[in-house]
């Protein structure tokens, strides 16, 4: 099993149940693809460094997993075409 890590990036305008909803579909799609959710880091509203979709802010969620090295490319394809995900990015962590 290797470590990864998603940073995910969510609208700001959504409220806090819409954006839990978010949250439990990247939980879904890792399980979904034999992976294993260890840690969720909420990090909050941060301001964005340039503008996207023409929101100054959003929030910011880490979560830390454990899979086989297919997981990440398919939570990947199914995370790109998301509503209200503004932007994301999977890293693998060292062991």
């Amino acid at each position: 099993m290797n470590k990864y890590e998603v940073a995910v990036v969510i609208s700001a305008k959504l409220e806090d149940d819409e954006r839990s909803a978010v949250l439990d579909k990247v939980k879904a799609l890792i399980a979904r693809f034999n992976g294993n959710v260890t840690e969720i880091e909420d990090a909050g509203k941060k301001k964005l460094a340039y503008e996207i979709q023409k929101q100054k802010e959003a929030f910011y969620y880490f979560v830390q997993f454990e899979s086989d090295s297919d997981c990440p490319n398919e939570v990947e394809k199914r995370i790109r075409i998301m509503d209200n995900v503004l932007r994301y990015l999977i890293v693998a962590k060292e062991a």
